[in-house]
């Protein structure tokens, strides 16, 4: 995949309405405006995703289990508490605290944002300049390529080996061989659930020159973590989300954790105030009740673990290995497409059409659900493709 190819896991972006209902809604020619953009973003294709209505909705690896009423509550005290005509903490310093302890990790090298993605943003602006290489595996989550572009760096992706898997060599050999300034690693690895073999991120580390960013946002469901690592090096960047295992993607909260003086810099890459008082007060009742949501993780994980067995008996799929909360499948018997639509209009299931990208041709990816979700995937893809599971 070129570095100026499609992104790997959107659909086609939604373009704007140009319909105009009246004199009062026309609008100048944009070409004025538009020269003046700089022409490497106006080549990046932007992050976007259409999501139609769906009674079982499994495309955007999101837990399938709200957060139970008692703890929302407890998030709406805490912050009908909190003073809403003050900004909240500069520096959280006891929350900062809490997720050091959870994350044995010091307080003052965790780094919070309004979800990870923007410390994925804050961390690409502080570390590359124009014509620096950004090296990612491919497939990966499109943000990266396309937060590269927007600072001008030059992004290279390195094809992941068979069934998708990990193959640390190449990315060393690509980031060597390009001085490459930051490797980005998504691990698991969205859209494939790929997980990097054990010490490959130390291996990365001490074999290039590179900052390496470890995108944890689904460690929870399976693989190592990069996290002690931080006490041998600088040139490493852990996120995680609480958007996943956490259940908290409508609140977006999400947390960097690096050497203290390079934590520093990152935060001159993002916003004041990033992180508002309600969600600041979830990811502290989170914390609070940080066993009860890795019981529900660990069900998850059953769920998934229940599933795959049984998808991998439907004929005419290809079922990839995966340690994420979503499963990668590449349909041989029928257009991804057609089989999407069919999931949604038939069975009223929306999964993830990712079959845009060369690598994935002909793929879909379906995120785990509740048992009652799966089994229903599996009705439906036997009543499409037949075979029994």
């Amino acid at each position: 995949m070129s570095a100026s190819g499609p992104p790997a896991t959107d659909s086609p972006p939604a373009r704007p309405s140009t319909a105009s209902s009246g004199p009062a809604d026309a609008l100048p020619d944009a070409a004025d405006g538009l020269a003046l953009v700089k022409p490497g973003v106006r080549a990046q294709t932007a992050y976007s995703l259409g999501s139609p209505s769906a009674a079982r909705k499994l495309n955007q690896n999101e837990c399938p289990d709200d957060l139970p009423i008692e703890l929302k509550r407890a998030v709406l005290d805490a912050a009908e508490r909190a003073a809403w005509n003050r900004y909240p903490e500069f520096v959280p310093t006891g929350l900062l605290e809490r997720l050091a302890a959870h994350y044995s990790w010091r307080s003052d090298g965790i780094l919070v944002g309004n979800g990870s993605n923007e410390l994925i943003q804050a961390a690409l602006a502080v570390l590359v300049a124009p014509g620096d290489t950004v090296v990612a595996p491919a497939p990966t989550f499109s943000l990266y390529r396309l937060l590269s572009g927007v600072l001008g760096a030059r992004y290279l992706p390195v094809p992941l080996g068979t069934d998708f898997a990990y193959e640390p060599e190449r990315i060393i050999e690509a980031a060597v061989r390009e001085r490459a300034r930051v490797v980005v690693l998504n691990t698991p690895n969205n859209p494939t659930g790929s997980i990097l073999p054990p010490s490959a991120v130390e291996r990365i580390v001490a074999e290039t020159g590179a900052m390496v960013v470890c995108d944890e946002a689904y460690q929870e469901f399976g693989g190592p973590t990069a996290v002690p690592l931080l006490r041998q090096t600088a040139r490493l960047i852990v996120l995680r989300t609480f958007s996943k295992a956490m259940g908290m993607a409508g609140l977006r909260f999400g947390l960097a954790l690096a050497h203290p003086e390079v934590a520093r810099e990152v935060a001159k890459g993002k916003l004041p105030y990033n992180v508002n008082q309600v969600t600041l007060a979830a990811a502290s009742v989170a914390l609070d009740h940080a066993p009860l949501l890795a019981a529900r993780t660990r069900a998850i994980v059953e769920t998934r673990d229940r599933f795959l067995p049984r998808l991998r008996r439907i004929p005419g799929l290809t079922v990839y290995p995966t340690g994420a909360n979503f499963v990668l499948i590449r349909s041989r018997a029928l257009p991804a497409r057609e089989l999407f639509r069919r999931l949604l209009e038939e069975h009223g299931i929306l999964v993830r059409d990712v079959s845009g990208a060369a690598e994935l041709a002909e793929c879909l990816r379906i995120s785990i659900g509740t048992p009652e979700d799966m089994d229903a995937v599996l009705a439906a893809l036997q009543a499409i493709l037949g075979g029994a599971a």
